[in-house]
Parts: C-alpha cells; sequence; structure tokens
C-alpha cells in the first residue's frame, strides 16, 4: 500500500505548491488507482501531480470525503485530463454529472481491500485500507465525532494508522492503540500529538510518501 500527499497547506519538497486543502494518491495492489479529494485549485493539484510524477489519466477512481471546497474545488480541472474515472462520494455530494457517481451511505467495502466508512453524521465518509498490519484510516476533515469514525473502521478488522485531516480532534487517547499518526490539511493539534506519540508521529504535507510493506514497519520516503 503506498499513499502519496498531493495536496495539502504545508509541503516536504520545496518544488510543490502548498495551499488550503487536501488530496492523496491511494495505490493498493490489484485496485485501480485511487485519487482520496482533491484540493482547492486543480491548477495546483495537475501541478503538483506532474512533479510526482502521477499521470493524472492513470487514475481509475476519485473518492470525495465531503463536499467543502477544498477538498472538491481540483474536480473541473482533474476531469478535463481524466474521462474516465468514476467517482465515490457521500450522499450529500451529488457528483459530476458526467461520470459514473456512486453514492456510499453505510460503511461497504468498494474493493476486497478498501472500504468506505460511510457517511458519518450527515457530513463525511473516510477511507479504510486493510493492510496485514491493520487498517490505515484516511481522512479529509474528521468533521464528524473520531470516535464514530473509528468504530466504523473497526467493523472491517483492527486500525493501524491513520492520514489526513484531524480539525479540532483533541481526545488523544483514543489514538494511543495506533502505530502510525500523519496529521495533515487542518488538524489544529500536530504539536500536541507530536510530542504525545514522537514514535508513531509522521509529518504530512505535499510530497509525502506512506508506505506499508507485507513484512516491514511502516516506511516513509521521499520521492
Amino acid at each position: 500500500m503506498k499513499v502519496t500527499i498531493i495536496y495539502d497547506n504545508t509541503t516536504s519538497r520545496g518544488d510543490l505548491q502548498s495551499d488550503w486543502g487536501f488530496s492523496c494518491l491511494v495505490e493498493v495492489e490489484n485496485v485501480p488507482k485511487i485519487l482520496f479529494d482533491t484540493g482547492t485549485d486543480g491548477r495546483i493539484l495537475l501541478s503538483n501531480m506532474a512533479k510526482l510524477g502521477i499521470d493524472p489519466v492513470s487514475i481509475g477512481e476519485v473518492f470525495i470525503s465531503h463536499s467543502h471546497f477544498d477538498h472538491t474545488g481540483g474536480i473541473p480541472e482533474f476531469l478535463k485530463v481524466n474521462r474516465k474515472a468514476k467517482f465515490y462520494v457521500p450522499p450529500s455530494f451529488l457528483g459530476p454529472s458526467d461520470r459514473e457517481v456512486i453514492p456510499i451511505s453505510k460503511a461497504s467495502k468498494i474493493h476486497e481491500n478498501v472500504f468506505s466508512t460511510g457517511e458519518l453524521d450527515g457530513i463525511e465518509q473516510s477511507m479504510g485500507i486493510i493492510t496485514n498490519k491493520g487498517i490505515i484510516v484516511i481522512d479529509g476533515c474528521s468533521h464528524p465525532y473520531m470516535g464514530h469514525i473509528l468504530d466504523a473502521a473497526r467493523e472491517f478488522g483492527e486500525i493501524y494508522g491513520i492520514i489526513g485531516g484531524l480539525h479540532g480532534f483533541s481526545e488523544f487517547g483514543l489514538f494511543k492503540d495506533l502505530e502510525l499518526i500523519c496529521p495533515t490539511h487542518c488538524t489544529q493539534h500536530k504539536a500536541v500529538l507530536k510530542k504525545l506519540y514522537p514514535q508513531k508521529y509522521i509529518e504530512g504535507g505535499a510530497g509525502r510518501i506512506i508506505e506499508i510493506y507485507n513484512q516491514m514497519k511502516a516506511e516513509t520516503t521521499f520521492l
């Protein structure tokens, strides 16, 4: 499993542009490449993709966490270059009219090792990736109560780590059993999380790559 952060408030590489919003590319064996959210500005999204060596045409699916502009703003520019990707969306977001759009209201698998928590608290869905180390949860902003997100993900197994925006999340004890914490985008308490969980904490930022190997601990690398 490989997650490449494309769009974030910060950047881990000087040649990439930071901006308010979030997007990442999710690569799982035997699954089409999945773009999780699209950030705010499609020009920045596509520019960062190009510098990261990501061909937008190669993306087969788009997973939208929720309808806010900082997660959907890049859709129009993306659609200009990708003419095939289907969309998984929460029911509160219609998605593009010219594509296959699949609303997900309840926790369900979209592939053998990839699932949605379903739309939680009427606003947002999260993605889960099942690995041999446990589940990696990917969040857009974590607008729903974090306990609800984790409980929905645990329907599919034990949780190994979390990547994405955590907004004002402050019930830090909910993460005590996780092995990987990568807060991005709108997270308000990054410094506290880093202090509490220094061995589990990974800095986000556009350009960050997180990989989970079959027989190895999670590692991060730069392109």
